[in-house]
């Protein structure tokens, strides 16, 4: 019996270690009959992205099943390289603002020399120093307008305790200066083929001198120019300009003493496309702006240069005399009614000492100032610049030391 007892023992230790060494192993599959919907397997957790080097994220793709793939969030993409800052503004050249300097002595002398006046030595800014500036400006022509807006932010920035001392008043000066004059403007963009240009303004502005400066300008950059005698009513302005145009290298299209200022400028953008060139200047007769007929007539010779070629003038500019003041303003006020002003070109400021018109006429024509005539020569027809006329009109003279 104890034998029997043993042998049964052992059997049963055997049959438990044969059960446990054989549960783990997975039991075969059964096929299931035709027809049974095959079982989806159940939904297994997908694992976060993992980082790697740089901060960028990348899913553990060997971990998931065939064909699944990890969206990432928005915030872990990379946000790429940053956008380059914007160019710098172009620096304002030395030698343009020496050049405005000289030419602004005249006002220099007048307006600034009298705010200077007002303003030296002020440890402290009261209101009664904006009643000194407003005789000051009104006195350099800027004009009443203008002036009363000058004033207005001046009194707004006092209000605010701003104009603390005399440098304080200097920079808003500037500032307002600068921020009436910045009109889209510039040196005349030769856009076409040729670009027509129309000069207009009263006798004596300087027109025709004007022209001539222009070709010169024109030609020694190498452009073809060609220049129409219009005022046929003045038979200097005609040998002027042939003066000019034998100087330049320039034709000169002209009609006879008298003929139609429209006949003229019609044959002369004819001849203009004919000949390839690349500016056609028009000059134009004198005119008061209080005559109707004559403000007509101007308006007849643009319409005539239209029906010569599509969109001309491409241009219209009015050349007015600085030395004028007040009454350039209201030239200025008469033409734009009557005519596209497309720019100002500003003369003989070197002359004068109420320069200040330049102010009056940029914020009440909002039309800009492209040119400023500031001496006799060709070269002396300048480019105008808001940033370097106002250095030239308020900084010190000291900090600019390079000649014109």
């Amino acid at each position: 019996m104890t034998t029997v007892a043993i042998v049964l023992a052992l059997l049963v230790a055997a049959v438990v270690a044969f059960v446990v060494l054989t549960r783990g192993k997975a039991e075969p599959q059964l096929k299931a009959p035709p027809g049974t919907p095959t079982p989806k397997p159940s939904a297994r957790p997908r694992p976060a992205p993992r980082r790697v080097d740089g901060g960028s994220a990348a899913p553990v793709a060997e971990s998931l099943p065939p064909g699944e793939v990890v969206v990432e969030e928005e915030a872990a993409r990379p946000a790429g390289p940053p956008k380059p800052p914007p160019p710098p503004a172009p620096a304002i050249s030395a030698k343009d603002v020496a050049g405005f300097r000289k030419g602004l002595a005249a006002t220099r002398g007048g307006l600034v020399a009298k705010l200077a006046a007002i303003l030296k030595g002020k440890k402290e800014i009261d209101p009664a120093i904006v009643q000194e500036v407003e005789e000051v400006l009104l006195s350099s022509d800027v004009g009443p307008k203008t002036t009363q807006a000058i004033l207005a932010r001046l009194r707004d920035s006092l209000d605010k305790n701003e104009l603390r001392d005399e440098g304080a008043v200097w920079d808003a000066l500037r500032s307002e200066a600068t921020r009436i004059l910045s009109l889209p403007g510039g040196p005349l963009r030769l856009s076409q083929k040729p670009t027509v240009v129309l000069l207009v303004g009263v006798n004596g502005a300087g027109k025709t001198t004007t022209i001539g400066k222009l070709a010169t300008r024109y030609g020694a950059e190498g452009k073809r120019v060609v220049m129409a005698a219009g005022d046929t009513f003045r038979a200097a302005a005609v040998q002027q300009l042939e003066v000019w145009g034998k100087r330049v290298g320039a034709d000169v299209v002209r009609g006879k003493d008298g003929a139609d200022p429209g006949a003229v400028a019609f044959d002369a953008t004819g001849k203009a496309k004919e000949s390839g060139a690349d500016l056609l200047l028009i000059d134009t007769a004198g005119r008061l702006h209080t005559k109707v007929p004559l403000m007509d007539e101007i308006r007849k010779v643009r319409k005539t240069i239209a029906k010569a070629m599509d969109g001309a003038p491409h241009e219209t500019l009015l050349v007015l005399d600085a030395t004028t003041g007040q009454n350039a303003l209201q030239q200025a006020l008469l033409f734009k009614d009557a005519l596209d002003l497309t720019g100002i070109v500003l003369t003989k400021l070197d002359g004068t000492a109420k320069g200040g018109i330049v102010l009056g006429i940029c914020d009440e024509l909002r039309v800009p100032v492209r040119y400023v005539g500031l001496g006799e020569r060709a070269e002396d027809l300048r480019e105008f610049h808001a940033d370097a006329f106002v250095e030239a009109l308020f900084g010190k003279a000291e900090e600019e030391g390079v000649a014109a």
